[in-house]
């Protein structure tokens, strides 16, 4: 009995109350949770102050776009304001910038003349950057180029430390110009591209100064080196030493390409805003210079270059046959080029 008895009460101290359902649980934590998320809502919203909404408005204020009132109407279409992704141009944000080709033939004064514009505080030409085929295979690969130039994306020792107010490159004829003309010029439409042509009035002596170059490539007479451009007149002598012979039968015909090749060239971006300008009238007359600055809306500088004319003095000095070329073009209309000259 008393077995019995001290079972049954061990059973009666071990044996659990039924358990309570969680749901009740759940709910008043949700219900408490939900409280206490809008009693911190509403203090949230007493501390926003007038001072903080100003804030606000200032950034979007910032972001405005660049105040061009100062810029004529028909200028807009020409000025802008590139966001480079290769770097922060943020103080010179609101700075407008022009963009540029040089279009050149080979052997024309275009390096001199870039190296002129490169001299200028705010002026950035890259150089000759269709020179690989690559870039000028296509509009499409042209225009990619194009984008990255003209986006200040194009680093180059051309690169200026302080804010650009024009930028471009100098772009040979032979380039893909005259094969994607229709291309490029839609493109220079579109973005505002200034066109500058830069050509030789004196086709002959540009003749001269291709089949010499073509000569120094070959034989390399300054130390086995190639210089399309030297800076010292002891280099420009030597390398005037070598007079070329002008094949006086193919002569008049080569003269006429090169002739043409430049006015259909003006023709096919006479559409564009354009310039065109002559080697022989930069040397003779350097407000030429300040007319270009004008053409790119830049503020006003003298303008240098390092670079030494290699080929000076009369045609008749620098080639070999000068009177059997004398007697083709008397009588032609390019007999003026014999007499034609200038210094530098």
């Amino acid at each position: 009995m008393t077995e019995d008895l001290c079972f049954f009460n061990k059973d009666a101290l071990v044996t659990k109350g039924p358990k309570k359902s969680p749901l009740l649980l759940r709910l008043v934590v949700v219900a408490f949770a939900m409280v206490c998320g809008v009693y911190i809502c509403s203090i949230c919203l007493k501390q926003i102050s007038p001072h903080t909404t100003a804030k606000f408005l200032n950034i979007r204020i910032f972001d405005q776009p660049c105040n061009s009132s100062d810029i004529e109407e028909w200028e807009k279409p020409f000025v802008h304001y590139p966001k480079p992704e290769t770097f922060s141009r943020e103080e010179c944000a609101c700075n407008p910038v022009r963009y540029f080709a040089i279009f050149s033939m080979q052997r024309s004064g275009s390096g001199w003349f870039e190296t002129l514009l490169n001299s200028h505080i705010n002026v950035s030409s890259n150089g000759e950057i269709f020179g690989k085929r690559e870039r000028r295979a296509s509009v499409s690969a042209i225009t990619q180029t194009l984008d990255r130039v003209y986006n200040l994306d194009w680093l180059s020792s051309a690169s200026k430390n302080e804010c650009n107010a024009a930028v471009g490159f100098k772009w040979m004829l032979n380039q893909g110009v005259m094969e994607h003309h229709e291309g490029i010029a839609e493109y220079f439409k579109q973005n505002g591209v200034h066109a500058i042509f830069l050509f030789r009035r004196n086709l002959l002596r540009r003749m001269i100064s291709v089949l010499a170059n073509s000569y120094d490539k070959s034989n390399k007479p300054l130390n086995g080196t190639h210089k399309s451009h030297v800076h010292s007149s002891v280099e420009a002598k030597v390398l005037a030493k070598y007079k070329p012979k002008i094949n006086a039968t193919t002569l008049i015909a080569e003269l006429k390409h090169v002739d043409n090749r430049a006015t259909r060239a003006i023709d096919y971006f006479k559409s564009t805003r354009h310039i065109v300008v002559y080697y022989e009238d930069v040397v003779g007359n350097r407000t030429k210079l300040k007319e270009v600055q004008d053409f790119l809306r830049l503020p006003y500088r003298d303008l240098t270059s390092r670079q030494v004319k290699i080929h000076s003095g009369h045609l008749s000095k620098q080639v070999q046959n000068w009177d059997e070329i004398q007697k083709v073009l008397e009588g032609t209309r390019y007999e003026s080029f014999l007499n034609l000259d200038y210094q530098r």
